[in-house]
């Protein structure tokens, strides 16, 4: 789904919130401008106005780069980034409360709530088509669920916008629980108004697939599994969606929006014409991931996987049951989410002896394009999957075996492990609750290795939540010492915000 060009106040209208000029200078008109007056008119404008909601996902600090700084915090990554702060910033260190990576990230969520938050108050007056009107009201919803959906889990307390704001607009901090609730609602009404499918020119689109799944994880995180059980009963049952055979189809251009695609956000290789109001100076539509998540020499190498997930592959066929004997297996897609010396594939047209990489280390694959090219660069053509079919079937297993469902769960566990590009050895046996609960964690690392899924599975478990907790992921990652319950779990509020509004308060422990 490419983009078109959008009005100037489409693509930049929120950063007038955080302008201050002199009144003669605001009161002046470019009269070869648009206007909120010339726009908002017709089906048309409507149409373009959620475009411009979807590009806002492609905002340099959005899904096109620091989403996955942030979600890559979690205990399958670490960094040896040369970047000193980026580096810290990995590891529970951040001295700034302005380091761009999540500051940034707080700017461009807002400035894409800002587009939903215009399309919700002003298409539903245009004279149009009415249930596109409906769809497109829907697709809005859906982005500014989103968008709160990453900004309540990275940064807990945050100012909850749900109308066009006015420059003057102040809008105190709503809890977690306010957060969320306001997620709830805007996805259970995008549910009623979104089509199963689309047709190939509209493919990309959120569907009612897409808000079933992303309102479910909400309740996952909630650990409200009986309603998170019902949403994805719901998808599984809708035949939209199957695993694809290839389990690599998943993570390059090709087959992309493909049936195991509940929702990705859409990026192009192609290097464009910035649109007005984007911060990437190179292209606001590309996907920047792995020109850093990848192999030196090829890619910046800033963010790397640690070793107990590649050790962890080797392990593929775990049964718990009494009696039964561990299989040690090469997991398919070991080599598929991970560069490392036992890989035999070549990698930008070199094997790993011949980039003279460190035996010793371990870099993502996941995302790269070594198979198509020398290097990466800035302008990646990936689509970045937000949420696929496998891990819907994995969450559902997780709902059902804390419902305490285990027989039911398993089936669902084995069609990730069967998919015939994988073709493990399917689990059998009888497992208790506490049994098939870490089975189904481990599934979840090796299935979405490196897919940012990480951050919000520990978080969920709780595994944040005490010292317990901690200890067992310092196990995995040496990072977790520098973690501080009841502060790291939480990204710093902008300073920058603060002193703009004193109504918004800092997190504990900045």
């Amino acid at each position: 789904m490419k983009l078109p060009k959008l009005p100037a106040f489409l693509l930049a209208g929120s950063l007038l919130l955080a302008t201050s000029c002199e009144k003669d200078l605001l009161d002046k008109t470019n009269p070869n401008a648009p206007s909120t007056a010339q726009f908002w008119k017709t089906q048309d404008d409507a149409v373009k106005s959620v475009y411009a909601c979807y590009s806002g996902l492609q905002q340099f600090a959005c899904y096109y780069r620091s989403w996955h700084f942030m979600a890559h915090r979690s205990d399958e990554s670490y960094s040896q980034s040369p970047f000193v702060e980026l580096a810290n910033f990995t590891r529970f260190v951040t001295p700034d409360n302005n380091f761009f990576i999540s500051s940034f990230a707080w700017n461009d969520y807002y400035r894409t709530i800002f587009r939903t938050n215009q399309v919700t108050t002003r298409v539903p007056a245009i004279q149009m088509d009415e249930p596109l009107k409906r769809r497109l009201i829907a697709e809005a919803k859906f982005v500014r669920a989103l968008s709160y959906f990453d900004l309540v889990y990275f940064f807990g307390n945050v100012p909850l916008i749900i109308e066009e704001p006015v420059v003057t607009t102040r809008v105190g901090q709503a809890t977690p629980a306010q957060v969320e609730a306001q997620i709830i609602n805007d996805l259970q009404a995008a549910i009623a108004d979104l089509p199963l499918s689309y047709g190939d020119a509209d493919k990309g689109r959120a569907t009612k697939g897409s808000a079933q799944a992303l309102l479910a994880k909400v309740y996952m995180q909630q650990r409200k599994w009986a309603e998170a059980s019902a949403l994805f009963a719901q998808i599984i049952s809708s035949g939209q969606y199957a695993l694809v055979p290839n389990y690599l189809d998943n993570f390059t251009d090709v087959n992309e929006n493909n049936r195991e695609s509940v929702f990705e956000v859409q990026f192009t290789g192609s290097v464009l014409e910035v649109g007005q109001g984007q911060d990437n100076a190179s292209s606001s539509e590309s996907h920047d991931r792995p020109n850093f998540f990848g192999p030196p020499g090829a890619t910046f190498a800033d963010v790397q996987p640690r070793r107990w997930l590649l050790d962890a592959y080797t392990d593929s066929t775990l049964n718990f049951a009494p009696g039964s004997t561990k299989r040690h297996l090469i997991d398919p897609r070991r080599d598929i989410c991970i560069i490392h010396s036992g890989n035999p594939d070549r990698f930008y047209g070199k094997t790993f002896g011949q980039w003279g990489w460190n035996p010793t280390q371990q870099y993502w694959r996941k995302y790269l394009n070594d198979r198509t090219r020398t290097d990466e660069n800035f302008t990646s053509g990936i689509n970045h999957r937000v949420i696929r079919y496998a891990d819907v079937l994995l969450m559902q297993a997780e709902a059902l075996t804390e419902l305490g469902q285990m027989s039911t769960a398993l089936p669902l566990i084995n069609q990730v492990r069967t998919r015939p590009s994988v073709n493990l050895a399917p689990l059998t046996g009888t497992y208790t609750q506490t049994q098939l609960r870490q089975m189904i964690r481990m599934e979840r690392a090796r299935e979405l290795a490196g897919e940012g899924t990480r951050w919000f599975d520990i978080l969920r478990w709780g595994l944040m939540d005490d010292q317990a907790g901690i200890n067992e992921l310092r196990t995995r990652d040496t990072d977790f010492t520098n973690f501080r319950l009841g502060v790291s779990k939480l990204l710093p509020i902008p300073q920058r915000d603060i002193d703009i509004d004193p109504n918004i308060r800092q997190n504990p422990g900045y």
